[in-house]
């Protein structure tokens, strides 16, 4: 059926429609933290909402439904794990970094151990979220070439991957480099609210579509065991299973919610601890009920292509869903459904920008020049923030080359959480770490994940496990060999 005129233009007043209510927040940004973590000014009903924005990118919109037409719902056994990783970091991590005026994770870092291991952090952050940031925003190209596939019908593949990637990245740099964290947090909300009235529309289309509705969905799927939960295995090399799932959610969570900038930075920007810890925690109910949604989608996918196969077999499950988007729901519908998933890109984009702009400037520009005014960094600030768009915009056509884009883009994830996450379980947990016994934990820590990925089958849930695991062993060992002259007590952080 193909978008019509209608679809278009829907999708064409999003993409400009949230670009000017973005653009609303370029207040008086004096300082970073007015910047970079909106003044504490936010209420922690939309910091909660943010989070789980920028934990939703365009992979978790058009893989997720692809996990559970292929397969089932076990990928919510890693959303179990996800729900205890934030008990973990709302208890132990927040608290730490509301004892002082922080910006950034990397300032706790530096104020356990010292400026290199800081440095080593940061750097590491920037890299890997980098890596990560260019396959989300690679998704958006898949969404694009399906969805205007005859518009562009002139165009080759990459012709019609570079236009997507470039105009996404574009429009949402204009507001985040505008409005600072500000833009970006409330933006989240009315994305998160229009990518999930989306999905709740298309849930209902999909039900209209199915003859015999509900019944014919639920006795289909069960037959076909879409909605098998659990699996006991210990095999390694499974990816969801409830053992990598509640352990392997659990410590990503950790790393991801507790380490990394990109959701570190929305917990900071609450305006008290409590309201920090209450929209970690409400954010990760609003999680699992997001992923059944899409799981839903999938299996409904599945029982409806059962009974209408398509013209070509899907060659790949990130497809299924926008393919399904554009050539069976009604006009108007198709276009808010693109619209949805493309504000979920734009969501998850935006966070990186900011996250990353952020760690550049205080982690490592104010300590090159510790003199520079407030106003200056606020300007380099908006410069870094461009930088990255470009950067990203690079790595995301580069990334158009791998497979499936949800399982690939956690994986290049888990590769350094684990490190990270050894490290701040190391400063936050004990008392006799040295920054040096650190730096040889990290480094043995990221080998080890680094042989995991590309050495083994082990699946990448345990990666954070075994890394921060062997980064804090090694870690503890090497510090009872290198011990600092004066170490910090970990309480004191």
């Amino acid at each position: 059926m193909g978008l019509s005129p209608l679809d278009l233009f829907i999708i064409a007043a999003y993409l400009v429609g949230v670009t000017l209510f973005g653009l609303r927040f370029r207040g008086s940004q004096r300082t970073l933290k007015d910047y970079f973590l909106a003044g504490n000014t936010i209420p922690w009903w939309a910091i909660s909402l943010s989070i789980v924005a920028a934990e939703t990118s365009t992979l978790t919109v058009i893989s997720v439904p692809g996990l559970a037409y292929a397969s089932d719902f076990r990928f919510l056994q890693l959303v179990i794990g996800y729900l205890v990783g934030r008990v973990i970091v709302s208890f132990i991590f927040i608290p730490q970094y509301f004892r002082g005026d922080l910006v950034t994770a990397y300032q706790l870092i530096e104020r356990r151990f010292g400026q290199r291991l800081r440095a080593l952090t940061a750097g590491i952050f920037l890299v890997t979220r980098a890596a990560a940031e260019g396959v989300r925003v690679f998704a958006v190209a898949i969404v694009v070439r399906v969805g205007l596939g005859a518009l562009l019908s002139g165009l080759t593949d990459f012709q019609r991957d570079l236009s997507a990637i470039a105009i996404v990245t574009l429009l949402t740099l204009v507001y985040t480099f505008e409005g600072g964290m500000a833009a970006v947090i409330w933006t989240d909300v009315t994305q998160l609210a229009i990518y999930v009235a989306g999905t709740i529309v298309g849930f209902f289309t999909i039900l209209h579509l199915v003859p015999g509705g509900w019944h014919t969905v639920w006795s289909m799927s069960n037959g076909a065991q879409k909605f098998r939960l659990w699996d006991m295995s210990w095999n390694l090399s499974t990816t969801y299973t409830l053992w990598a799932g509640v352990l392997g959610g659990a410590f990503l969570t950790c790393a991801s919610h507790g380490t990394d900038q990109l959701i570190v930075q929305r917990l900071l920007a609450a305006r008290s601890r409590v309201q920090s810890q209450v929209a970690l925690l409400s954010s990760g109910l609003a999680i699992l009920l997001q992923f059944s949604l899409f799981l839903l989608i999938g299996a409904m996918l599945f029982v409806y292509y059962k009974l209408s196969p398509p013209a070509q077999p899907f060659t790949r499950t990130d497809t299924i869903f926008p393919t399904f988007i554009v050539t069976r729901m009604p006009h108007g519908t198709s276009g808010l459904l693109i619209a949805a998933i493309l504000a979920a890109a734009m969501s998850n984009l935006s966070a990186a920008l900011n996250s990353l702009s952020s760690t550049t400037i205080v982690d490592f520009y104010a300590h090159l020049r510790p003199r520079s005014t407030e106003a200056r960094r606020v300007r380099l600030s908006r410069v870094a923030t461009v930088c990255w768009g470009v950067l990203l915009f690079v790595l995301a056509v580069w990334a158009r080359n791998g497979g499936r884009v949800l399982e690939m883009g956690l994986s290049i994830a888990s590769v350094a959480y684990g490190s990270l996450l050894g490290v701040f379980l190391l400063g936050l947990l004990t008392r006799k770490a040295s920054e040096s016994g650190a730096m040889v934990g990290m480094a043995c820590g990221f080998a080890f994940n680094m042989y995991l990925w590309l050495g083994t089958k082990v699946a990448f849930p345990w990666y954070v496990v075994m890394g921060s695991i062997v980064t804090f062993a090694i870690g503890w060992l090497a510090s009872t060999l290198m011990p600092a002259k004066a170490v910090l007590d970990a309480s004191s952080v």
